[in-house]
């Protein structure tokens, strides 16, 4: 099965000039963890609740930090027409719940989450990787 049949097209994104708390209004509205952001309709990072608070907030940063000095780059992406196991062993593998979905020019066609891959996974190849994705951290470890 193909990453196309299962992701979502519809994405609320920012562009890297916006504020942190422009993004964090937007993660707010659209329920999300994480946005990706955009400089033109090219992707060039992700901003996660996470980066707000660790590389904002906890540094002393303001609510009008542009977001492209806080987002993180160096993405780990998917294809719309990667089949739903590489995806998986993508997310096990950088150990994070959402993919973005780019074309050949690196434009930002849709996301992919661990939910949307899981519902499909069952019995398959990708269910094993899916499994390594949600390892808890130290503090939570017994």
């Amino acid at each position: 099965m193909k990453v196309s049949e299962v992701m979502t097209t519809k994405v609320a994104t920012v562009r890297a000039d916006q504020t942190a708390q422009e993004a964090a209004r937007f993660m707010l509205r659209a329920d999300a963890g994480s946005i990706p952001v955009l400089e033109g309709d090219r992707l060039i990072g992700m901003i996660t609740d996470r980066d707000i608070a660790v590389r904002g907030v906890a540094n002393g940063r303001g609510p009008d930090t542009p977001v492209r000095e806080l987002m993180t780059e160096g993405l780990i992406s998917t294809r719309a027409d990667d089949e739903i196991e590489e995806a998986a062993t993508r997310m096990s593998e950088a150990q994070v719940r959402r993919l973005p979905v780019i074309d050949e020019t690196e434009k930002l066609v849709g996301i992919v989450s661990l939910g949307d891959l899981s519902r499909e996974a069952e019995g398959s190849e990708a269910e094993v990787a899916l499994e390594g994705i949600s390892q808890p951290g130290k503090l939570h470890q017994q």
